[in-house]
């Protein structure tokens, strides 16, 4: 059965914190009855049915590297059994020690990273667990068999130059097109940042970016998947700077389309 585990935890942010918030807030909207549990494809994504959701991962202290241990050992734990894993964020630099774990069980781990940033830098403010960092740490462990990128807008040299050093695979959003969806392999991991959307369909993020997706487009994408999809995260919902839970419930609606790609 897919599982679902909240990773509040937002230390690593650089900039606003509120995304620790996000799992409780997604998880309300399935709650609330303002929307249905059916996914646009025609399952109806039901916890205990389909999917069991095993709560949020418990952070007794913020230490970087001690979250950085949780959270592997966590999912480790999780993914012995061959489980999917959807995980609600929480900021990026989650997405380090979920896929980490991902590739120890699953061998030549490709990851799609949808985001309006490429999470590549090296060294950002002395932290080598920022969550504008989890993608550099990854590729330089040779955790990833391939990355692809896409929703890219906020480039700088040092970002191109790693992206180039790890072989990254970019769609910058002002040459997107979809046509990398049939070149994705299995194992798929997919990472999704909810800023990889225009502000205007996701308000509630720590950093407003615009220029991105609709919600369509980015639905369109994961609807038209074809490979089978192993575990995904969602990730950067910031609820203090939501409106109305607008946010929130694009954030629930990814995760029930998902959830539709992933559940047998």
């Amino acid at each position: 059965m897919l599982r679902l585990i909240g990773i509040p935890y937002d230390a690593n942010s650089s900039y606003k914190k509120g995304s620790a918030l996000a799992p409780e807030h997604i998880r309300l909207m399935d709650e609330e009855g303002s929307a249905n549990k059916f996914c646009e494809q025609g399952k109806e994504i039901i916890e205990n049915v389909n999917y069991k959701d095993c709560g949020d991962i418990a952070f007794t202290k913020t230490d970087a590297a001690f979250a950085y241990n949780k959270i592997k050992e966590t999912i480790s734990n999780e993914l012995k059994d061959g489980s999917k894993i959807i995980s609600l964020g929480g900021d990026h630099s989650i997405s380090f020690p979920v896929i980490e774990a991902f590739s120890k069980k699953h061998q030549n781990l490709n990851v799609l990273h949808l985001d309006a940033h490429a999470d590549l830098y090296d060294n950002f403010e002395n932290n080598p667990y920022s969550h504008a960092s989890p993608f550099a740490r990854l590729m330089e462990r040779g955790c990833i068999n391939s990355l692809t990128q896409v929703g890219i807008r906020t480039f700088n040299t040092h970002q191109r130059e790693q992206a180039k050093r790890f072989g990254v695979k970019i769609i910058e959003m002002k040459d997107f097109n979809t046509d990398f969806i049939n070149s994705l392999e299995s194992p798929l991991y997919i990472s999704l940042d909810i800023d990889v959307l225009d502000p205007a369909f996701a308000p509630g993020i720590s950093h407003h970016e615009p220029g991105g997706m609709t919600t369509r487009q980015l639905l369109n994408i994961i609807q038209n998947i074809n490979v089978p999809i192993v575990g995904a995260d969602i990730v950067e919902l910031n609820p203090k700077r939501d409106i109305n839970n607008v946010t929130a419930m694009v954030a629930y609606k990814l995760f029930k389309e998902l959830a539709s790609k992933m559940i047998n």
